[in-house]
């Protein structure tokens, strides 16, 4: 009786497994998975491997498309399931994608200049293009790099921890594209090139895009690797109906759907094993549904974990996911050998000066992408790949750089404010237009009042930089007042002055680690005040008809983390201005200088509430007795010219003297989202001697504003309401758009 139970359950462990007892078997089942395309819903296949992981499946091959190729790229090169959920949950994709760089990236002259354009266009071949994707993916490709440092020597992927191969599409011709050799993160970078979102990617002089267009479920292409059995992952959508389809994102995807989607039932039938999870309450871009849509991935896969259990056992030898947290993304690395190819336009020492980094020294991982951000915010390059091979007992760091095809650029703003109105600025960039790591930028704001800025620079990084600017500046404001006598009163009336500033300067400046930058320099300035209402002999009554040539030098220090709404960081602007000669309208002029400074702090407390202070100074030294540069306070603008300086709840220019002392405090918070209840108080002591013998706080001016502040893709728009306890006065403030 005992012979045939023993026969029996010989039987049905054959029926079961379809082998003899795992641990006997001659025979291995070799099992392929293949992963899918489908944006942030790929983050499912996480949850998927965390099961197989539990079942004890060993994965032999995998084949990977778009968000498939990046999840499975990992997992082959050795990371297991719980490790790719940590790093999943540790990044921000949304910030990786929309490639957001910190400010501090950007040199100083950067910080000074930009921040005022909503709108950039390339130009090439005398024509005005659209850029190729929102995204040049230079974050994306810093993170794969940074997570596959340790198989960057890795160059045939059948050699990985798990043998891996990924599709992507040719952009010339169609064509589909199987990368299975190269390097790791590069080939994942090409597969997840979704088009308009991140930019191609070149590779073996092939332009690549996004593999979903083409194959986005390679089923086949794994059956060729020799796999016995092929577990499929698919988070794809579907195609909408008429109903859903409402907007261009929704007709572009429908477009690619086409092909996505045609004769998948048949790669289904190949599938020994079809996991869907239900991701249709997700979209490609549900990035921050990390937790869920691993879930959703886990649940899908534990609904058949008897199947994969008995698949488990039917193999040979089941593999332990090895953990590579031992490979320390922290630890220093220890450069022996920089080569740098694909850099036309741009030397080697210029490249080298904003990564920071020569043959022989070590640095950080922390310092490493620093330099990173640095070469890629100059905005001179389409890519910055490179590659760590091992080599005597350190690195070998090979860079690969494109520099963008477009030298020259549109810039287009915006702006509104009550003392320069409206405000449309158009303007025009080269790069590398007569030197090697120079450009030439040129403002021009058409509108109610006239201006242009241009300025040519020569970018030395680090060393000694040359630059020149010249602008023309003009504005009508109340300035002058004449004092006349009323029965039994005295009465001030305000004259409309229109005042005109063009001003060249020539100057050598020295950046320092990004946040500090010294300026030395010569300056031409023709000033002209003058009114056409009050008239001698039919002629304008000019105020100032002056030019002046001046010497000066510059500290500054900005490490703000954002120009118009800081949470953190310090400033300092301090200048020493000596006016050496003039030929005054009143051929009076005698040498003088001012001393000016401007220092802030901001700090925010519970990520919400941001406590910001501004100190701001200037003294004159010397016998000056002419008014045009005067210490003028008051107004709400933040891009005043020469000595006029703002100042909440007076008008402007109404404070004036050879002196003045100023303190403000703000209090910022952050409602939601990009939008500020902002409280400011200002205080300031105008005076030609600001320190009163040390009594610095008699005849103290005061001002407050309350308001609302947004950022936008325009710059901040700004509704304040202002008054000052001095006078009774009190203002409406607006402004929209970045201040130039």
């Amino acid at each position: 009786m005992n012979r045939y139970v023993t026969i029996l359950l010989l039987f049905g462990q054959v029926a079961i497994f379809g082998q003899t007892n795992p641990s006997t078997a001659t025979d291995d089942i070799k099992v392929g998975l293949v992963l899918s395309g489908g944006g942030a819903k790929g983050f499912a296949h996480v949850g998927v491997l965390k099961v197989l992981e539990d079942a004890g499946v060993r994965i032999d091959y995998i084949g990977g498309t778009s968000m498939g190729s990046i999840i499975g790229g990992l997992y082959a090169s050795g990371y297991n399931a719980t490790e790719l959920d940590s790093i999943l949950r540790v990044h921000d994709f949304e910030e990786l994608i929309g490639d957001q760089l910190p400010r501090k990236a950007y040199s100083f002259y950067q910080k000074e200049n930009e921040g005022k354009y909503a709108l950039t266009l390339p130009v090439a071949n005398g024509k005005i293009g659209l850029p190729t994707a929102l995204s040049k993916g230079q974050n994306v490709f810093n993170l794969f790099s940074q997570l596959t440092e340790h198989v960057h020597d890795v160059d045939d992927f059948s050699e990985l921890p798990i043998p891996f191969f990924c599709i992507a599409t040719n952009l010339e011709t169609g064509a589909e594209v199987v990368l299975d050799k190269g390097f790791l993160p590069e080939a994942m970078r090409a597969s997840g090139s979704f088009p308009s979102l991140l930019t191609p990617v070149v590779v073996n002089d092939e332009i690549l895009v996004d593999g979903g267009i083409v194959d986005n479920y390679p089923i086949e292409k794994l059956k060729e690797k020799g796999v016995d059995f092929i577990i499929g992952v698919d988070v794809q959508g579907t195609l909408d109906s008429r109903d859903e389809i409402t907007s261009v994102p929704k007709v572009l995807m429908q477009i690619v759907g086409y092909q996505m989607y045609k004769g998948f039932d048949k790669k289904i039938e190949e599938t020994d094993l079809y996991l869907k999870p239900d991701i249709t309450e997700y979209t490609d871009f549900s990035f921050d549904k990390v937790e869920e849509l691993v879930q959703v991935g886990e649940d899908v896969a534990r609904n058949n974990f008897t199947a994969l259990k008995k698949l488990a056992m039917r193999q040979k030898k089941n593999n332990f996911r090895k953990s590579v947290s031992t490979f320390d993304l922290n630890r220093n690395i220890i450069i022996k050998e920089v080569t740098v190819s694909g850099n036309k336009h741009y030397t080697n020492d210029y490249v080298l000066d904003k990564l920071r980094i020569k043959a022989n020294s070590e640095v950080s991982q922390k310092e490493f992408f620093e330099g990173i951000d640095r070469l890629s915010a100059t905005g001179n390059f389409e890519s910055i790949h490179y590659k760590f091979s091992p080599v005597n007992g350190g690195k070998k760091i090979e860079f690969y750089l494109i520099e963008k095809k477009a030298s020259t650029f549109i810039k287009l703003g915006a702006h509104y404010d009550e003392l320069y109105k409206t405000g449309i600025l158009v303007n025009f960039t080269k790069n590398h237009m007569l030197l090697k790591n120079d450009y030439l930028s040129a403002d021009l704001v058409i509108g109610d009042k006239i201006r242009y800025n241009i300025d040519y620079f020569l970018d030395n990084g680090d060393n000694w930089s040359f630059g020149i600017n010249t602008r023309y500046n003009s504005f009508e404001e109340s300035l002058a007042r004449l004092s006349v006598e009323d029965p039994g009163r005295s009465i001030e009336i305000k004259i409309p002055t229109k005042y005109v500033d063009f001003t060249t300067q020539l100057f050598v400046q020295r950046d320092i680690r990004n946040n500090m930058a010294l300026q030395i320099g010569g300056e031409h300035k023709i000033i002209r005040v003058y009114s056409d209402e009050v008239l001698e002999n039919n002629e304008r009554n000019y105020y100032e008809k002056s030019s002046y040539f001046n010497a000066y030098g510059k500290v500054m220090f900005d490490s703000y983390d954002d120009k118009y709404y800081p949470k953190r960081g310090f400033y300092l602007d301090a200048q020493y201005k000596m006016y050496l000669f003039s030929n005054n309208l009143y051929d009076d002029f005698s040498a003088f200088s001012q001393l000016s400074g401007k220092l802030g702090f901001a700090k925010t407390f519970f990520n919400k509430l941001t406590f910001q202070y501004i100190s701001e100074a200037g003294i004159t030294i010397g016998n000056y007795d002419l008014g045009v540069f005067n210490y003028h306070l008051g107004g709400y603008n933040e891009n005043y010219i020469n000595t006029f300086v703002p100042f909440y709840g007076y008008d402007m220019a109404e404070l004036s003297d050879l002196g003045f002392l100023k303190s403000t405090f703000m209090l910022r918070y952050n409602l939601f989202k990009d939008n500020y209840i902002i409280t400011r108080a200002n205080f300031a002591r105008v005076s030609d001697d600001i320190w009163n013998s040390g009594s610095i706080f008699e005849d103290t001016k005061s001002g407050y504003a309350v308001g609302y502040g947004l950022n936008t893709l325009l710059g901040p728009i700004e509704l304040s309401y202002a008054w000052s306890p001095d006078s009774n006065k009190d203002f409406v403030y607006f402004s929209l758009g970045f201040w130039f």
